[in-house]
């Protein structure tokens, strides 16, 4: 995917989630991070599905390409009721989603990121500041 496509994807998101999603950031994972209340949790999830074409579950994510386990690993894997959306993890870059329901079974956490494979660490800085400003303008 060019920086372009990845640019359009990140746009219709933000467009899509409108008055759904408050963005903030999350240094933890660098990633845009929203907490929503579960009562909105499938017209989120429709977005989400609409532009992210692969959904992993704590079962199917043990199938998926390497580089989508890494993430999976580094958000500390998928547990049950948890998912992650990719869009085409074949691509050299790609978008995640983590989708976390809270403990208390009135919150859910998405946290949404890029993935830039085959850069140096100056340039996926760069990158990441990129995204970060487009969400959080």
């Amino acid at each position: 995917m060019s920086s372009f496509d990845l640019e359009m994807m990140c746009r219709v998101l933000m467009k899509d989630c409108e008055g759904l999603l408050i963005w903030k950031w999350d240094d933890r994972f660098g990633a845009v991070l929203s907490e929503f209340d579960v009562t909105v949790k499938d017209n989120v999830r429709a977005v989400l599905e609409g532009v992210l074409s692969v959904t992993w579950d704590r079962l199917s994510v043990t199938r998926a390409p390497a580089h989508v386990r890494r993430i999976s690993d580094l958000m500390g894997g998928v547990l049950p009721g948890q998912l992650l959306f990719t869009s085409d993890p074949n691509q050299e870059n790609f978008v995640f989603c983590a989708w976390w329901p809270w403990g208390n079974g009135k919150t859910i956490s998405v946290r949404l990121a890029p993935v830039f494979q085959r850069i140096d660490h100056s340039e996926r800085a760069e990158k990441i500041e990129w995204f970060k400003d487009l969400f959080l303008k």
